[in-house]
């Protein structure tokens, strides 16, 4: 397999109006969900498609009440950054299985007490 290091590349660009970033925010999201079937296979990982693409809606459902533009601009570089470098095959599997930490999601238990969460591995 031959390394392409500017496969997906794009230069960086600032959005001028409103309509524009969200026009490029909804291109970037479409993106992610197409490919949530090749990251699964990629990465062989042991979750459903559906899964997938839940946690990618969730990850740009948290900066959804972004209010100023240049700050919209840098998360859609970092999106296409992450996008790059993941469907390059350029992280390993730790990488992507940390968006789906038990301790991240909200509803996740908190220990009782220092010793059940120590035995439990959590900080």
């Amino acid at each position: 397999m031959v390394i392409n290091p500017t496969y997906l590349a794009h230069r960086t660009q600032s959005s001028g109006s409103w309509d524009i970033a969200k026009r490029r925010v909804i291109q970037s999201y479409r993106q992610w969900l197409r490919s949530a079937p090749e990251i699964q296979q990629m990465y062989s990982l042991n979750k459903p498609v559906s899964e997938l693409r839940t946690k990618m809606r969730t990850e740009f459902e948290r900066h959804r009440y972004v209010s100023q533009l240049p700050v919209v601009d840098m998360l859609l570089f970092q999106s296409h950054a992450e996008y790059q470098e993941t469907l390059n095959y350029w992280k390993q599997l730790p990488h992507v299985l940390k968006y789906f930490r038990p301790e991240d999601d909200p509803n996740a238990k908190l220990p009782q007490n220092f010793m059940t969460g120590f035995l439990e591995g959590r900080n």
